[in-house]
């Protein structure tokens, strides 16, 4: 029930009584009307603790007044605004209960105690029905479109609430994304510079020109790693991920340029024909090809390594096989972990073992309608 409403129910009372009294031809005395109209709208002012009792107490007033003569009209109309009060706080069956109550008491009195005639009994009650029906009618209306107002709000709420969680939930998610690029970026870029600085160390006094190779080649794998931090501390300090660093399938002729040139011979083979990779499928397999060539480089001792895309149009899978140490020296760290991570995220599936016969291979099939 809204705070104001009392007061306004006392005020209505207050000025509705002498005005309804007035043209019903009921004003028998003009200080007795405004008596019972003052403390009518008096008790109003306690219909919104004590709806059902102010409603009793003001029907019977009434009643006590109209059969003391003491007002000459009005039965039920005197406490309407009680009526619309208790219908207001869903006492609708009460308001019902006790209107009828009270239009019947009136009928009796009037029809029989006073013996008036039938035609004004059934007129004046009639029309108290009537009207005590329409006031009725508005308070449920009014009610029911406050409570359908209240549910879409709350609903409303509901939704808000939960783009809340699903936005924190998909910033969770685009952080652990960034720290599998940021274990990407800084493992592969450390283990190729660190091949390059040993063979420029190793060949510094007999071979300068190889070491200064070596070196450029560190210095070229370092630029391209600092451009793809760059764009992932961007991404941090934007809060949105603007771009991914990834070059996806385009950019893995120069990963493999940069084993090769770590001494590590790099064959790349696609089998079918390749459909169109949507840009996630893409990213994830370049990082697939990126950890995998970076755990080669530094544990296997390879000397070769395939790389094999395989595209279907429901998906595609990459396989990376060194002819390395196998298992020795490799454990399922956070680069592995990673990638079934996000493998798993675009509905695929990823293994890493040791291979048929020797060294270490690396699976994924991802399918491309994820």
């Amino acid at each position: 029930m809204p705070r104001s409403l009392p007061w306004v129910a006392a005020l209505l009372t207050l000025v509705g009584i002498p005005a309804g009294l007035a043209v019903t031809g009921g004003n028998l005395d003009i200080v007795m009307t405004g008596t019972v109209a003052f403390w009518l709208s008096a008790l109003m002012l306690l219909v919104g603790r004590w709806p059902l009792t102010v409603l009793i107490v003001s029907v019977c007033g009434t009643i006590a007044m109209h059969t003391s003569h003491l007002i000459g009209a009005g039965w039920a109309w005197p406490s309407t605004a009680a009526f619309v009060a208790l219908a207001l706080v869903g006492r609708l069956r009460a308001a019902v209960a006790i209107g009828i109550f009270t239009i019947a008491y009136g009928l009796i009195w009037d029809g029989v105690v006073e013996q008036l005639p039938s035609d004004r009994v059934l007129g004046q009650l009639g029309g108290e029905a009537l009207w005590l029906a329409a006031a009725l009618a508005v308070a449920l209306a009014y009610r029911s479109t406050r409570r359908w107002q209240d549910e879409v709000a709350a609903r409303l709420r509901q939704s808000l609430h939960e783009q809340e969680l699903d936005a924190l939930r998909r910033r969770a998610e685009e952080r652990v994304g960034i720290a599998r690029d940021l274990h990407d970026v800084v493992s592969h870029t450390l283990a190729v510079v660190g091949v390059h600085l040993n063979v420029a160390l190793d060949a510094f006094d007999e071979e300068p020109e190889e070491a200064r190779d070596a070196l450029r080649l560190a210095q070229d794998v370092r630029g391209r790693a600092m451009s793809d931090l760059k764009s992932l501390v961007d991404v941090l300090r934007e809060g949105n991920r603007i771009e991914t660093p990834a070059a996806g399938l385009e950019g893995l002729a120069g990963l493999t340029d940069q084993v090769r040139a770590a001494g590590v011979a790099v064959s790349v083979t696609e089998l079918g024909e390749r459909p169109e990779v949507p840009a996630p499928v893409a990213t994830a397999v370049y990082r697939v090809v990126q950890e995998a060539l970076t755990n080669t480089v530094r544990h296997a001792e390879a000397t070769r390594v395939t790389v094999t895309l395989h595209y279907t149009p429901a998906s595609v899978t990459v396989e990376v096989a060194d002819d390395g140490a196998g298992n020795a020296g490799i454990t399922e760290g956070h680069g592995i972990m990673g990638m079934r991570e996000r493998v798993a995220a675009l509905g695929g599936a990823l293994t890493a073992g040791p291979g048929p016969g020797a060294g270490f291979t690396v699976r994924a099939t991802i399918p491309i309608a994820a």
